[in-house]
């Protein structure tokens, strides 16, 4: 059954409950606690499978600098392949942290400190020293990713991550409808606990730039979890 979060007042009626599928089909099977964002029909038709497989044509060096590692050469293979990290003019890709991380473990990058390359472990550790919710940030994006789905952060949407449909191309402009950020997610651990403010002001920000609003919840397994919340005035 969904869950009614709170009712009365201006606040409204919220909405919560559990997202099954995450791309070409959608379900209303509440009882079901698998988070299956998709079927596979066939198992080679898994984006994110054959994009793991893929050998990486050219592993990009990147230099460690702080909250974000910087590549100056050769980062459109990066970029291009999956839109990770922010193009800064034509001289450089700055990649978030949580991005860093995935793309050093498959291969695709290096991450140089003080001339050294970081191993996957010192990267990480060096991330949570950073970022106190790092780990459950990384365990979700990592989920998304693995899913075959476009993923960027949401810092400057108050929110960890800003997802696309598969399939779509970034753009600067005017997009259609399917363009634009389909959902907006914020990684929690399962003892999270906010005030009801805090999730009015989380799903509306989501109603006004048209997304839908995700809570991603990791466990103490590192299972992720998420639940659509939605706002019904009564």
């Amino acid at each position: 059954m969904p869950c009614f979060l709170k009712r009365g007042g201006s606040q409204g009626l919220f909405l919560a409950s559990k997202v099954l599928e995450l791309g070409k089909k959608k379900t209303e099977e509440i009882d079901k606690i698998s988070l299956e964002t998709e079927v596979w029909e066939e198992e080679e038709e898994n984006p994110a499978k054959a994009f793991e497989e893929e050998k990486p044509k050219v592993v990009v060096e990147t230099h460690l600098e702080g909250d974000k590692v910087v590549a100056w050469k050769d980062w459109e293979h990066v970029y291009d392949s999956g839109y990770y990290g922010k193009p800064v003019g034509t001289d450089r890709l700055e990649i978030a942290l949580v991005e860093a991380v995935l793309l050093l473990k498959r291969g695709r990058i290096t991450v140089k400190k003080e001339g050294r390359d970081l191993a996957l472990n010192e990267l990480y550790e060096h991330s949570t020293k950073t970022d106190s919710r790092f780990a459950h940030r990384y365990r979700v994006y990592e989920d998304l990713r693995e899913r075959g789905l476009l993923v960027r952060t949401g810092f400057k949407f108050g929110c960890d991550f800003r997802v696309y449909e598969r399939g779509v191309q970034l753009k600067k402009g005017p997009k259609s409808a399917k363009e634009h950020t389909k959902w907006i997610v914020y990684a929690v651990p399962e003892d999270y606990v906010c005030s009801f403010q805090e999730l009015s002001r989380a799903v509306r920000l989501a109603h006004n730039i048209r997304a839908r609003m995700l809570w991603a919840i990791v466990d103490n397994e590192g299972d992720v979890t998420y639940y659509q919340i939605t706002r019904h005035k009564p």
